[in-house]
């Protein structure tokens, strides 16, 4: 075993690892005691759903995680990767076909590997618990159209970034940069009207005293909103929800019909409020700039390892390729990526926090904006005491009861 292979091996192993370690203190630090902040909100047998809901999803998490490390570590050390190059070799086909088919097999492969799981966690989980609305006619509809986007949209993008790297030398990394950069940016235009429209349903909010209150607030702090939306969310889930959509002229606040039907006018706009925050505040922009430089990074490493055999060897692989150095490098670069997921999501909770403070003072009712968190949190059965080290390594979201501690102060 090289020294590639063994980064690769500890980094999975420790990835397991910490995730169990953090998911038991994560249920050890449930707490019976309902928070007084929300007596009155919920009651005892809601309250105690949520625990159970937390606990469950634990319990299958950590099963789905150990299938998924078990089938990983199987392919890899039973010569998997090897064995499906020669296989789409065979086809005698060239490098930049080869490599779409031997990506697209590993992609239908894991698909078809976490199916089970995703139609347990859908019809069975969600269903006991009163979440579940998704139809098996939607939940096909959905993995279809998810292949038709993969096939239109990621296709042409992983054969420009194989045929880079393939024809264009050293700067290849720079050269892909720039052309995910601007696929990005085009996908914030057209994302709004011609690819969310295919899964979910979006028409212009019909409620009048909602639109005139969300509107006379978007005005009063010179937000241009070129449209308000109720997303039929009660397609798939019961759960509730709001998010800004689009870029430029394209700019949307969609907002979840489940979450209509339970908040007050207030209410929705103060959560309408907290998401033109995250635009005033650009916190959009410079989620955006940094992915890119992120990118930048990430395309030049890759730049120097698709050339290191001693990477190719820790997969037992005959002939080095790009397209199969691609999914070694991503699976090197996981430490790198571990340590910047949780940077990403401490800056997130910081922009979390701003966001609520901006939403609280320009709409003048924090109480609005703390209502409308305690509904949000019974209705999606929210885990009220989550563990720091839990909050550390997975929230991008601070805890309800910081957010409504700190909306207190403003």
């Amino acid at each position: 075993m090289n020294l590639y292979a063994l980064i690769i091996l500890l980094t999975l192993i420790i990835d397991y690892v910490v995730d169990i370690i953090t998911d038991y203190l994560n249920i050890r630090s449930l707490n019976d005691e309902l928070p007084k902040e929300f007596k009155g909100v919920y009651d005892a047998e809601k309250y105690k759903q949520s625990q159970q809901y937390t606990r469950v999803n634990t319990r299958f998490g950590l099963i789905t995680s150990t299938f998924s490390l078990v089938i990983t570590l199987l392919f890899w050390f039973s010569g998997g990767f090897n064995y499906l190059d020669g296989f789409v070799r065979s086809w005698e086909l060239n490098e930049l076909w080869n490599g779409l088919i031997y990506i697209g097999i590993l992609i239908v492969l894991k698909t078809v590997i976490g199916l089970p799981f995703n139609i347990y966690s859908t019809f069975v989980i969600e269903e006991k618990f009163g979440f579940n609305k998704t139809t098996p006619k939607t939940f096909i509809a959905d993995i279809l159209k998810g292949i038709m986007l993969s096939i239109l949209l990621g296709g042409p993008l992983l054969a420009g970034v194989l045929w880079f790297f393939e024809s264009t030398g050293d700067w290849a990394w720079l050269y892909c940069w720039i052309g995910v950069t601007l696929f990005t940016l085009i996908l914030q235009f057209i994302a709004p009207t011609w690819i969310m429209p295919l899964f979910n349903k979006f028409t212009p909010l019909q409620n009048v005293e909602l639109r005139d209150a969300i509107l006379q607030y978007a005005q009063s702090v010179k937000y241009p909103l070129s449209g308000i939306f109720v997303m039929d969310g009660s397609k798939r889930s019961s759960k509730s929800n709001a998010f800004f959509t689009g870029f430029g002229k394209n700019k949307r606040i969609a907002l979840f019909d489940t979450l209509i039907e339970k908040h007050t006018t207030d209410e929705l706009v103060a959560v309408v409020a907290h998401e033109i925050g995250h635009y005033k505040k650009k916190h959009i922009i410079q989620g955006m700039i940094i992915g890119f430089v992120q990118a930048g990074v990430v395309f030049y490493l890759l730049s120097f390892f698709l050339t290191h055999q001693g990477l190719f060897d820790a997969f037992f692989m005959e002939k080095p390729s790009v397209y199969a150095g691609l999914i070694f490098f991503g699976m090197l670069y996981a430490p790198i990526d571990m340590i910047l997921s949780i940077l990403m999501n401490i800056f997130s909770r910081k922009n979390e926090f701003e966001a609520d403070a901006y939403a609280a003072t320009t709409f003048g009712k924090p109480q609005a904006l703390i209502d409308a968190l305690k509904k949000l949190s019974v209705s999606n059965l929210s885990n009220l005491t989550p563990h720091r080290l839990n909050v550390f390594l997975n929230y991008s979201h601070p805890p309800v009861l910081e957010r409504i501690e700190a909306l207190k102060k403003i």
